[in-house]
């Protein structure tokens, strides 16, 4: 069943203690998201991501007890991942709106850099259901803050709630999807300049 990925935490004593150990972790988790993410779940394998490593099999077992736990630990990496390139992308920002727009392009960004990342989160819906929601939703609450924190600058409106974040959270994700993964004929630029214009301007025609 698939509850029973989601059971496995990484064991704490299985942190690494010195730098050479941190690097060969990271090694591990680079490695593995190539492996999941051009093999899948259940076709990946230990061997083949010591292999793409370059570590010996003891080394997997040093740091992580099963597959399954190394996929737990990739999908909160990744997610960690994605909210680190995105706070380095919005250190400097006229307004609200332009920081959504900034937030927006590091994630066509990263996604282009890192496609296996569609492929990873998708499966944990159903591998380890528990780091695929929390990714969403810790994804919508930074979101969240970031609306409350413009309406309270007087960018935005007062009133938004979680649901508008969810909803940009969705709009960002299916734009990373369509041109970040699927092709990239727009520059990632072209593509949060557009969505930024939604959440400024909307869809509808000025009727007044």
């Amino acid at each position: 069943m698939a509850t029973e990925y989601s059971e496995h935490i990484e064991s704490k004593d299985k942190q690494p203690r010195t730098a050479r150990g941190l690097k060969t972790k990271r090694k591990l988790l680079d490695a593995a998201a190539l492996e999941f993410g051009e093999k899948g779940f259940h076709e990946a394998s230990i061997t083949g991501i010591t292999q793409r490593a370059g570590t010996a099999l003891g080394s997997f077992y040093t740091y992580f007890d099963s597959k399954d736990e190394l996929f737990s630990a990739l999908v909160r990496d990744m997610s960690s991942r994605v909210k680190s390139h995105a706070a380095s992308a919005m250190t400097e920002w006229q307004d609200a709106l332009e920081r959504e727009k900034l937030a927006l392009e590091a994630f066509m960004t990263f996604a282009r850099e890192h496609k296996e990342i569609y492929r990873i989160i998708d499966e944990a819906e159903f591998v380890d259901p528990d780091s695929y929601r929390s990714h969403y939703e810790e994804t919508a609450k930074r979101i969240h803050e970031r609306l409350e924190e413009g309406s309270a600058a007087g960018d935005f409106r007062g009133g938004l709630e979680e649901a508008h974040a969810w909803a940009i959270m969705g709009m960002n994700v299916f734009l990373g999807l369509r041109y970040g993964i699927w092709s990239e004929e727009k520059s990632a630029v072209q593509i949060a300049e557009i969505a930024s214009d939604i959440l400024a301007r909307g869809i509808a025609t000025d009727k007044d």
